[in-house]
């Protein structure tokens, strides 16, 4: 990207339209990618970032989730498009807990989100996470055995609005919020407060199988 001003101005416009008609989240290395420019994801971020800034307070905004960009209805603006629909398969209650633990303790096996929960935890539960976009595979443990290891995805930060994982809530923000029954209390307080996360140590696997 140069100094120039028509530069710039291009730079801008053919961002913002590859975002527009793009139908998933987009980094800035792939945008660069996309526009011919491999060896400027610098000055793809300098756009972006001036996007941002351009739409902020508008009625849609430019956002990034885990490293990922695209244009979303503003907040207080969501109700003015709301349609009748048929409602979304809401999650069990074990799909709910084992969604959490991934998060707050990602990477992590079936037999570590069991200990955790205390219970038994059936591989279907992980396979409606996994159909929903928002956990993964990420590798297997290197211990005996190797179990399968799993992890959130960009989907999950962006369907939650989270920039990353560190804007996870605390215990106490989850119970000021409204959103912890009394019953859920103890289940969320052995889920957010364990001592250290389990050990990261993986190797990529495509495999989706679960072993362990």
């Amino acid at each position: 990207m140069t100094g120039d001003g028509a530069s710039e101005d291009a730079l801008l416009r053919a961002v913002e339209a590859t975002l527009f008609a793009a139908e998933q989240p987009m980094a800035a290395q792939a945008l660069a990618l996309h526009l011919g420019m491999p060896q400027s994801p610098g000055a793809v971020r300098t756009a972006l970032d001036a996007l941002r800034a351009h739409y902020a307070g508008r009625g849609i905004e430019l956002v990034e989730r885990g490293g990922l960009w695209h244009f979303q209805t503003a907040p207080d603006l969501a109700h003015l498009l709301r349609r009748e629909k048929e409602e979304p398969r809401r999650l069990s209650r074990a799909a709910t807990e084992v969604l959490a633990i991934v998060a707050y303790h990602e990477p992590v096996s079936r037999a570590e989100i069991e200990a955790i929960r205390g219970v038994q935890t059936a591989k279907g539960t992980l396979d409606v996470l996994m159909e929903a976009g928002w956990v993964r595979v990420s590798g297997r443990r290197e211990v005996p055995g190797r179990p399968v290891i799993y992890a959130t995805t960009p989907e999950f930060l962006a369907h939650f609005g989270l920039a990353s994982l560190k804007e996870l809530p605390g215990v106490d923000e989850l119970r000021a919020a409204g959103l912890l029954d009394p019953v859920d209390d103890d289940m969320i307080e052995q889920t957010l407060g364990r001592d250290s996360p389990p050990p990261s140590g993986a190797e990529p696997d495509d495999a989706a199988d679960d072993t362990d």
